[in-house]
């Protein structure tokens, strides 16, 4: 109370200070924590602008590639840190530096610098976001896409719904002689989409998410969660499709295991028993669990699962200030990693161009059965991109 008898415990007091007075000490403790406040507004701003944009389909240019993950910068929002790691990309693309990308939102990491942007092509998300750019109807919220599965660079399965009776969710996303589905497989390359009506019916539902082939009988088990569902034999390649593909995403669709049978397997063995297993999902095939790599010391090893990394899919995309930050992993440790990443990325990318010539020889070998499918397709009131041919193609 020396300045004001009015002041109690607590309170501010306030005083002007000449600049001049000021040290080069606290000038520059002045200058840091303006710098640092700026810093966390900036972060603030664009933890509450993407927060809830997961989902949205975003436009911007790759300012780099690090060891396969793509760092982007935004039309907008140019200092936001975006980033498309390893996992998220189709692996049949190959972009450049400076090279134009969309790609959709899947989610906002927190980091010590701030909120980090994961976007993604690899997601079912990522299909959905380009439906909505092309179809005003869903834009609109008419119709819905309630269900989608993918296999990356090979073929889509969505499911589609409409508020509206009057309008046909199918017709709707393939648009007039198939403009606005074809806009969507050029995005992605050729990607094959399938598009069903969606249902709430699981027997129904698993009827339409087998096309183009025509399901004669579907049984369900509510408690098993599980469809079986015969065939007639010439239509049983057609409902597996090839390697297994339709029957799989199928059930990654409709959220049910369906088993698939011939109407004589069917009678044979009376509904006990599988015709076919279920293939493992992609994930477990590719990963690789981190005590198998011969590269990696066993104190290694140790270290990075009791930071709660336990296959090679867990560290893909660390970085070696993220295994510089791992208690018991050394300078030198963290570069045996990080030059194992490197290796193993690059073999990845290059043998996906063998993938794309396999898919390439095999589309003659699937010109009769796009026609089948296209019969079976307009029966069931679904459709497929491959089935759609521009007039004066025919």
């Amino acid at each position: 109370r020396f300045y004001d008898e009015s002041f109690e415990p607590g309170d501010v007091l306030e005083t002007a200070v000449d600049f001049n007075q000021f040290g080069r000490t606290a000038v520059q403790a002045a200058k840091q924590r303006i710098l640092q406040r700026v810093r966390e507004g900036e972060r603030t701003r664009i933890r509450d602008e993407f927060a809830g944009r997961i989902g949205e389909l975003f436009s911007g240019e790759v300012q780099q590639i690090e060891r396969g993950k793509l760092v982007l910068m935004l039309n907008r929002f140019r200092e936001a840190e975006a980033i498309m790691p390893y996992r998220e990309q189709n692996h049949r693309e190959h972009f450049h530096q400076g090279e134009p990308i969309r790609a959709v939102l899947k989610r906002v990491e927190e980091t010590p610098k701030g909120p980090r942007l994961i976007f993604s092509r690899a997601d079912p998300m990522f299909v959905a976001a380009l439906f909505k750019l092309e179809v005003p109807e869903i834009q609109q919220g008419i119709v819905e896409i309630r269900a989608g599965a993918r296999e990356v660079g090979s073929r889509t399965k969505i499911a589609v719904f409409s508020r509206d009776d009057s309008i046909d969710p199918v017709g709707a996303c393939v648009g007039v002689k198939g403009s606005r589905v074809q806009a969507v497989v050029n995005e992605l390359g050729g990607e094959r989409i399938d598009i069903v009506p969606w249902s709430a019916d699981p027997e129904r539902f698993a009827r339409l998410a087998l096309a183009p082939a025509k399901v004669a009988r579907v049984f369900s088990d509510h408690e098993t969660r599980t469809i079986q569902a015969i065939v007639d034999e010439d239509q049983l390649s057609l409902a597996i499709g090839r390697n297994g593909q339709n029957v799989r995403l199928a059930s990654e669709l409709t959220g049910w295991k369906i088993d698939l049978y011939s109407s004589r397997e069917w009678l044979e063995r009376g509904g006990d028993a599988p015709l076919f297993a279920p293939l493992p999902d992609e994930d477990d095939t590719v990963d690789v669990p981190l005590r198998e790599l011969r590269d990696l010391s066993a104190s290694v090893v140790a270290a990075l699962e009791a930071a709660g990394y336990r296959t090679l899919n867990d560290i893909i995309d660390l970085e070696r200030e993220d295994f510089l930050g791992m208690p018991g992993l050394s300078l030198d440790d963290a570069e045996q990693l990080v030059g194992m990443l490197n290796e193993l990325t690059e073999e990845g990318d290059s043998g996906d161009d063998s993938g794309a010539d396999d898919a390439a020889s095999g589309s003659a070998e699937g010109e009769e059965t796009t026609s089948t499918a296209a019969d079976a397709a307009s029966a069931e009131g679904t459709a497929t991109a491959g089935d759609v041919t521009p007039e004066g193609e025919d």
